[in-house]
């Protein structure tokens, strides 16, 4: 079970926030992604890979990992 903030380590905190920034970060860019993406290069609806977004680390990485299609050039 995890404690309050104050009864973490200085570095509990420090990897704690680096997660939480990183999983942001995947979220942007996958969101910014889907964006500017034509619908025909994403597999599946958009609109169901945004939702994705909300499942922590793992709606971001499986859209960059399984979402987008090749493209042609």
């Amino acid at each position: 079970m995890a404690g309050k903030w104050q009864d973490m380590s200085p570095t509990a905190r420090k990897l704690l926030i680096l997660g939480g920034a990183a999983e942001l970060a995947l979220k942007v860019a996958a969101l910014a992604d889907m964006r500017r993406r034509p619908a025909s290069q994403i597999r599946g609806p958009k609109l169901a890979w945004a939702a994705a977004q909300a499942v922590n680390g793992l709606g971001p990485v499986s859209y960059f990992l399984f979402g987008r299609r090749k493209s042609a050039s």
